[in-house]
């Protein structure tokens, strides 16, 4: 009779942990197939976004308007769009600390990555007042959000307001830089984007609907898979969307400000950082809050909208008060973001 209930124990931990084994095998699955998710998603993310704005430029080169024009709205939209795109389907999915941590944590990244790259790659150095003009009304813009967020919710009104001060932005911008001759910011910012579309029309609209197509897509699986991640890892949405997924929508402006600090374009790289962090405001949460309102966490109401804050801020007072940003400062901003994602994580599991 004991050994048969010995037999019986024996089975019983035997079925355990085969079950065991098939539970974490899967759950590896899961997790491997999560990864395979934000990968394609980010591959093409990276590749809309790049072939959207060149066919858009050369649209619009077609149509004969000027390079301000075309660098002040088709490349300040275009290079926005993966972060419009994600931003819109996560408030739709009904994960809006992704939505707003994309935004947030996109423009945190531009400041202290993408500078960084382009400090460290050549020294940034002699920028234009219109690169400190465009800073200071970043700065002003990030005081904006940080009383927009001090509520529950961004509504549609708040949406229909924010997209609006983007339009007078866009006018009194090209009014100021058609009064200054000098100012070249936006023109080579249009030049970073011209040549592979530009050898026919059909080709360039093609660039733009397989672009519009590879950032919808992109838009599902990185969503999909960054919040399947953060469950399995146990943080929360808002760390997801503030590290990964915004690292990964700034990529186009990556490549852009990498290409510009070769070219020695000190212009181009700032431009590039401060007009993203201008659109991702009011163009990306103007858009998604008119179409689907954003709930505001707690969390949004805290440390990561006052380091967006102090960081456009301090960079529009290094622009203004300087005149180079160096490897070391380029080496500096890596460490304070490595510093702020160990935070995140730290202070972010569920």
């Amino acid at each position: 009779m004991s050994f048969q209930l010995a037999l019986k124990h024996n089975e019983l931990n035997t079925n355990c942990r085969v079950a065991q084994t098939k539970s974490g095998q899967e759950a590896r699955g899961t997790v491997g197939m999560d990864i395979l998710f934000i990968v394609i998603g980010l591959l093409l993310l990276f590749a809309g976004g790049e072939t959207l704005v060149r066919g858009s430029v050369a649209i619009a080169e077609c149509a004969g308007l000027s390079k301000l024009m075309i660098g002040l709205t088709i490349v300040g939209f275009g290079t926005s769009a993966p972060e419009l795109m994600v931003s819109l389907n996560a408030a739709l999915a009904g994960a809006p600390e992704i939505a707003l941590g994309n935004v947030v944590g996109s423009n945190i990244a531009n400041i202290l990555l993408i500078i960084c790259a382009g400090a460290v790659i050549t020294p940034i150095i002699g920028w234009s007042r219109s690169a400190v003009r465009e800073a200071l009304i970043a700065a002003l813009i990030a005081f904006v959000l940080y009383g927009l967020l001090k509520g529950t919710l961004l509504d549609r009104i708040e949406g229909v307001l924010m997209l609006v001060v983007l339009l007078m932005y866009l006018g009194a911008t090209f009014w100021l830089e058609r009064r200054n001759s000098q100012s070249k910011m936006f023109e080579e910012e249009t030049e970073e984007f011209e040549g592979a579309a530009t050898q026919s029309l059909v080709l360039s609209i093609l660039f733009v609907v397989g672009g519009i197509i590879a950032l919808v897509w992109g838009a599902k699986f990185l969503v999909g898979g960054a919040t399947s991640i953060a469950k399995s890892f146990g943080v929360s949405d808002a760390v997801i969307g503030l590290t990964l997924v915004a690292v990964g929508t700034s990529l186009p402006e990556l490549a852009t400000s990498i290409a510009a600090a070769l070219k020695k374009q000190s212009d181009v790289v700032i431009g590039n950082v401060v007009g993203s962090n201008i659109f991702n405001v009011l163009a990306i949460l103007g858009t998604t809050a008119l179409i689907s309102p954003i709930e505001v966490s707690e969390r949004f109401r805290g440390f990561d909208i006052i380091f967006m804050l102090a960081l456009s801020c301090a960079l529009a007072a290094v622009l203004f008060a300087f005149n180079k940003i160096g490897r070391t400062a380029g080496l500096l901003m890596l460490g304070a973001y490595a510093i702020y994602v160990l935070y995140l994580f730290y202070s972010g599991s569920v």
